[in-house]
Parts: structure tokens; sequence; C-alpha cells
């Protein structure tokens, strides 16, 4: 995917794409264009809307992570988009790559993070401390290629960068992810951390959403192309989850 974004779903009320990595979803320092910018330039130019497009992030990834981010274009929607996700009624999958082989096939990883705002990196603790959030998410080996495995993680809370700084805790961290373990990065600094998958009730039509981010279009990616269509049918989101 070489363009900023793909849309997934839009409606009135919101609008759900595939953010490309290497990203921001909202401004920093750098000042660098953000998916958010140029998700409201889109709004702007399809619906000829003048002046300040309305539209906010819900959730967010991490600058180096590719995968779906959620956009409210209404107040009402914004409002109760973050209600779901306040009271963990989005269910989330991510798919990640790593270099080294959990050692059992499928578990529940519990930590306490703490972060530091200077060099913005997370620590993740066995017990709980003062000033620590606690973190939780299960995860499933899918497969392996070419000395790489593919997990599938689900997070039940969601922490700021829980699943990189969980997963190189258990001793596996995320391709290209120096930050937390890896040794070396990705060509393109992003990592090998995709946000597959959301499922939720919506907020306002009341339907069942079922939503996916198609991986991306780089080589490395293309070899687990194969595991989509299988695991996209049977997801046990797909299967347990009835809103």
């Amino acid at each position: 995917m070489n363009k900023p974004f793909n849309v997934i779903y839009e409606d009135n009320h919101l609008l759900i794409v595939n953010k490309r990595a290497g990203l921001l979803v909202q401004g920093d320092a750098t000042k660098d264009k953000t998916l958010t910018d140029y998700c409201k330039s889109y709004i702007a130019d399809k619906y000829k809307k003048p002046g300040e497009v309305f539209l906010h992030p819900v959730h967010r990834l991490d600058r180096p992570v590719s995968g779906m981010v959620v956009f409210a274009r209404t107040s009402k929607g914004l409002e109760r988009m973050n209600e779901l996700f306040r009271k963990r009624q989005v269910y989330k999958v991510y798919w990640a790559v790593t270099k080294r082989r959990p050692s059992e096939e499928n578990g529940k990883l519990v930590h306490w993070l703490s972060k530091n705002p200077d060099t913005n990196v997370v620590t993740a603790h066995e017990k709980e401390i003062d000033g620590t959030k606690k973190a939780e998410l299960t995860y499933k080996r899918l497969g392996k290629l070419n000395d790489h495995w593919l997990l599938e993680i689900r997070p039940i809370t969601g922490r700021s960068h829980q699943i990189r700084v969980q997963l190189s805790s258990m001793g596996c961290p995320i391709r290209g992810d120096v930050k937390y373990g890896f040794p070396k990065p990705n060509p393109d600094a992003s990592i090998h951390l995709h946000a597959f998958q959301l499922v939720f009730v919506h907020p306002i039509k009341k339907e069942k959403l079922f939503l996916r981010a198609a991986l991306p279009e780089d080589p490395f990616w293309e070899q687990f192309y194969e595991f989509e269509d299988v695991k996209v049918k049977d997801n046990y989101l797909d299967n347990t989850y009835s809103g």
C-alpha cells in the first residue's frame, strides 16, 4: 500500500481506514503530515465540504505500525465510540512477526507498564509498582515461514506500546522494532505489527461490524498472505462475539 491509507468502512458517522506504516495518526513535534490530515482532505474533497472538517481519531496506532484506525465524523459518533473503547467493547486482533519462537503455542501475558516521557520508552514489570498500569493480552502462534513466526495478538487492555513491550518481555521482539529489542531496523523504519481486525457494534446503527485491514504490500509481509483467507474465516472473534 503506497497510498497513505485505504478506506475500509465509511458512513455519516465513521471513517475507518487501513493506515500505511510510517504515518503518524496525530501530530507531534516533527510537524509531519499525519493520517488525520490526509483523511480530512479526503472527506473535504469527496463531499465538497468548505471550511474545517470534523474528523477525530478514536484511538491511535504507533507510527511504525500499519493497519486499522477508526475516525469519528460526528460528535455523536466520537462520544459513543469513545464509550465503546472505554468499556472494552471493541474487539481487536493484531498480527505480529517475530524471529524467535514463543515457547507456548498460545498464552496470556500480564504486565504492569511504566513509560519514560523523555525517551518514549515503555518498561514492562512483572509486579505492580507505583505509577504503573496493568496490561493484558493473549497470543497464538499461527505459523512459521522462513525462520519467522506469525503471531495473532488479542489485546485486552489498550496501553501505549503494549504489544511491542509485552512480546519483547517474553523474548520475542517484533521484527524491525529496535526500540524493544529487535537487532536491526526494517529499511523503511516500519515494524511488522499490523492492526488486522476489529469487531464492534456500530454505535449509531446498532449493527455488528466485522472489519479487516489487508496486510501491507511489501515483500516480507507477502509471504504471509496465505494465512489471511484461512484465518479470517475461522478467527475466534467471528465465532464467539455475540454483541
